[in-house]
């Protein structure tokens, strides 16, 4: 074996030296400091809180236009699409049989009226013998009720110039609402009937436009007991969202609640009216409500990001007190309000709860809060 150096009294020194000076290196370095946390002081307030419901909007008013004579389609006198005004001409049925129904009836009415000329002279005359007891009493009370004959005679003959007149009339079919044709279902020279099951064309009204949808009954009556103040009241102000995600620039109201739960749903209808001054909703499209549902008093809007869930799914956010120390605190969470969770129990006014950095830390802790609103300006600064 080869021999190894005898280490020298100096180097011997100076590795033992070397051995106790590491620990007092370490000693002079310190405690590592507090982690930093990123936290979000909340504020107390009244909180309305809104459910997003979907629905389909209607017109406020819709008359499908149907023939209520036959006849064959002369001429259409209206622009398909277009608004139309109540009683303005849609369609023309040829009225050459209607006209001649109706000069028959004239006729016949011309006939029984003369009848009843000729019937109340004889029965006047037959008065006049009665009295110089010329005629019998028989003779004079057929003389009147062939009078009275003639008479209902009139009426009959009058009612059947009426009804001649409204079926002529009806060869004009006219718009029974104000509101935007749609398209034509008939062209010139088709045969139509009265009462036929296609209609001719439909007529929308939307300058105000309605849009249903479902309330669940169990989360009204749920609302209802706890005492909050529902905010689902009739006239109660809702806005709504186009299917591209845009909201409308007109805001609703709430105008009437179907006082029945479905059977089968359990929930409620609700009707919503919305102006449409520019008719840029249209019947049959998808939109979303948002509606106010009721109003939690003094609530604390609490981020997402500043709450978890234990084992048990129960919620807990992290608190940081007045001495910077890390607290637990179980939450009661009413439900979710856009990016934050609408809390009733467990945080007050005040509370500092972790949004970041809460991976890194525990309760009991001393920690380095920085607020959010701080660290967004700062960013914002260094950016510009």
């Amino acid at each position: 074996m080869p021999n190894r150096p005898v280490p020298t009294l100096p180097r011997l020194l100076a590795v033992l030296c070397f051995a106790f000076a590491a620990p007092a290196f370490a000693q002079q370095g310190g405690e590592a400091p507090p982690p930093a946390v990123t936290v979000v002081t909340l504020e107390a307030s009244d909180v309305t809180l809104t459910s997003t419901l979907p629905g389909r909007v209607a017109a406020s008013a819709v008359a499908e236009v149907r023939p209520q004579v036959n006849g064959i389609v002369v001429e259409r006198l209206f622009e398909e699409g277009k608004p139309v005004q109540q009683g303005d001409p849609l369609y023309r049925i040829d009225p050459a049989t209607y006209e001649a129904a109706k000069a028959a009836a004239d006729a016949a009415l011309a006939q029984a009226q003369a009848q009843l000329a000729s019937a109340e002279r004889e029965a006047t005359r037959q008065e006049e013998l009665r009295q110089r007891s010329v005629t019998s009493q028989q003779t004079l009370d057929d003389a009147l009720a062939t009078r009275d004959v003639a008479a209902a005679a009139v009426k009959v003959a009058e009612a059947n110039v009426l009804a001649a007149e409204i079926d002529l009339d009806r060869t004009t079919i006219r718009a029974p609402l104000s509101g935007v044709a749609g398209l034509s279902q008939a062209t010139q020279g088709a045969l139509v009937t009265s009462g036929q099951a296609t209609p001719l064309t439909t007529i929308r009204a939307i300058e105000t436009v309605n849009v249903d949808v479902t309330q669940s009954a169990a989360e009204l009556l749920r609302w209802r007991r706890s005492g909050q103040a529902v905010a689902a009241e009739e006239g109660s102000i809702v806005t709504l969202r186009l299917a591209d995600g845009v909201a409308y620039e007109h805001t609703g109201r709430l105008a009437a609640a179907e006082p029945h739960v479905n059977e089968q749903t359990g929930v409620v209808v609700l009707r919503l009216e919305f102006p449409n001054p520019d008719e840029f909703l249209l019947p049959g499209m998808y939109v979303q409500v948002e509606l106010p549902q009721g109003t939690v008093q003094d609530a604390v809007l609490v981020p997402q990001e500043g709450v978890m869930r234990d084992r048990r799914g129960r919620p807990l956010s992290m608190v940081v007190t007045a001495e910077n120390t890390v607290e637990s605190r179980e939450l009661t969470v009413q439900r979710d309000q856009g990016s934050d969770w609408v809390v009733t129990e467990g945080l007050a006014a005040g509370d500092r709860v972790i949004v970041a950095g809460f991976q890194k830390v525990s309760a009991g802790m001393t920690v380095t809060p920085e607020e959010r609103a701080a660290e967004a300006e700062t960013a914002t600064a260094a950016t510009e």
